[in-house]
């Protein structure tokens, strides 16, 4: 069974910083294709950022100098790094194995607030 478990988020000013985590089981992690993605109300969910069996991140513009994706094989375990937060980065982030619409975690809120 895939389990992937979200933590980390809370609610930070404008500027701050937060580092999430998504704790996986039940699928070779190592040779995964993961990804982060948030959802905020009235919204789609979208990826925001991805990262290869290699380590190779790709970022949406949206995220893109702020954000830091990484991975840990031995952990089963992949980070997302967010520095600079904006209140448009409010959102609910879940984190997946790209392109499998399935095995959703419950997602961990970030609130970005003054």
């Amino acid at each position: 069974q895939v389990q992937l478990v979200e933590s980390g988020g809370g609610l930070v000013q404008p500027g701050g910083s937060l580092r999430l985590s998504c704790a996986t089981s039940g699928f070779t992690f190592s040779g995964a294709f993961m990804g982060w993605f948030r959802q905020s109300p009235g919204k789609e969910r979208n990826m925001v950022a991805r990262i290869g069996p290699l380590g190779t991140p790709f970022y949406a513009d949206s995220v893109k100098g702020r954000f830091t994706i990484s991975r840990d094989d031995a952990k089963k375990t992949m980070y997302l790094q967010m520095n600079s937060l904006k209140p448009e980065d409010t959102a609910v982030y879940y984190c997946n194995r790209i392109g499998f619409n399935q095995d959703w975690g419950q997602g961990t809120q970030v609130t970005v607030s003054s």
